[in-house]
């Protein structure tokens, strides 16, 4: 990864999205790994970069993923964590949490640990795990082994292990002490998301009731929508406070069903996720994810029975997904791609331009083809 330094440096002819709509032609003023200004008259005097006509969009922030690049997040080696994050911000992803899936607590507890000291150092925004208080029926890519109904003392001894890092657990709110989890979690400074569940609707609404906020991957590894019994899709979508995740890889979802699932949530509570595993990047062969094997063809993880495993989804694709196969905006893109995911997770410095903010930027072209990335006030790919 070629890394540039840019103490001082100004971006113009852009269009720039910024929390008031688009500047066009925009400019952005960096100074010292901040954005200094945001404008769209006279450019300031200093050394510019012209990017005529292109966009520039806040760095994308992903709060579900589990590796990439060859790397996996499951892993106690820190080089393929490093590895993924480097693949990822390659590809745009300035901030990032680290997703685990399904495993003995013990297992768990060593791994959290390995990522919580990444996290000290400032390499991810945390720890998201995906698992393992997840439905036996709806456990997707989960060893089952590892499933188990959460406990106080379990949830005390995942957060206590991440010293604060532990940023988001899904769960089914089915299973017994489900809602008891839920407010500790919430207690513990973790949001709560509902996921891999066989839940109907009353169940969820009652997780939701007790402060859980996110919906894991909208459709997948849940019950289905049905007409009469909405279970977790209708319920998690319909609710104001429930921020909805979507894997936009064109796989996990039908472009139909992206559409109308970011139409109804709005701008507001539509955040896309890559669900990506160490495989993203790496070419088709086999992986694995957690304790299971995945066979990936054609860019598709799968598991033995033909199950989808994650994806190898990167979110520079997944912006492009939503807006030319989806037909939604490019402000809805940012939204859903930066915005959202950022003040769900509550950092403040991430995730928008504007004066202030963290210089994590990505610079698209007229196709919203990647031609640049700055993290920090660095390129870590320079726009031509």
């Amino acid at each position: 990864m070629v890394v540039v330094n840019t103490a001082e440096l100004i971006l113009t002819g852009a269009r720039v999205v910024t929390p008031g709509g688009i500047a066009q032609p925009g400019w952005v003023r960096v100074s010292a790994g901040k954005i200094a200004a945001v404008g769209d008259g006279a450019v300031p005097q200093g050394p510019a970069i012209e990017l005529s006509g292109r966009w520039l969009v806040p760095g994308f922030v992903d709060i579900h993923c589990h590796g990439g690049g060859g790397g996996s997040f499951t892993s106690l080696e820190p080089e393929q964590t490093e590895t993924a994050v480097a693949h990822h911000r390659a590809h745009g992803t300035t901030t990032m949490l680290a997703s685990l899936v399904s495993a003995p607590l013990p297992e768990l507890v060593k791994q959290i640990g390995t990522l919580a000291e990444l996290t000290a150092d400032g390499l991810l925004a945390g720890v998201h795990l995906e698992g393992p208080f997840l439905s036996h029926a709806r456990c997707g890519a989960h060893a089952p082994e590892a499933l188990r109904a959460p406990e106080a003392d379990d949830v005390r001894q995942l957060l206590d292990a991440g010293r604060g890092t532990v940023r988001m657990v899904t769960l089914a709110p089915e299973l017994p002490g489900s809602r008891d989890a839920v407010r500790q979690l919430v207690d513990g400074g973790a949001i709560a998301a509902v996921g891999h569940t066989d839940a109907v609707a009353d169940e969820v609404l009652e997780a939701v009731d007790a402060g859980a906020t996110v919906a894991t991957h909208l459709f997948n590894g849940m019950r289905p929508l049905h007409h009469r019994e909405p279970g977790p899709v209708g319920a998690l979508l319909d609710d104001e406070r429930v921020s909805v995740e979507l894997i936009c890889d064109l796989v996990h979802l039908h472009p139909t069903v992206a559409r109308l699932a970011a139409t109804h949530a709005g701008t507001d509570r539509t955040i896309l996720v890559t669900d990506a595993i160490s495989a993203t990047g790496a070419g088709d062969g086999t992986y694995e994810l957690g304790a299971l094997p995945v066979a990936v063809v054609d860019g598709e993880p799968r598991l033995a029975d033909g199950s989808l495993a994650g994806s190898t989804l990167t979110m520079d694709a997944a912006f492009r997904n939503l807006v030319r196969s989806c037909g939604l905006s490019i402000p809805a893109a940012v939204a859903a791609t930066s915005t959202n995911p950022a003040r769900r997770l509550g950092l403040a410095d991430v995730g928008e331009i504007r004066p202030g903010a963290d210089a994590n930027m990505v610079v698209l072209g007229e196709d919203l083809d990647l031609q640049g990335v700055m993290h920090g006030g660095r390129w870590l790919a320079e726009p031509a």
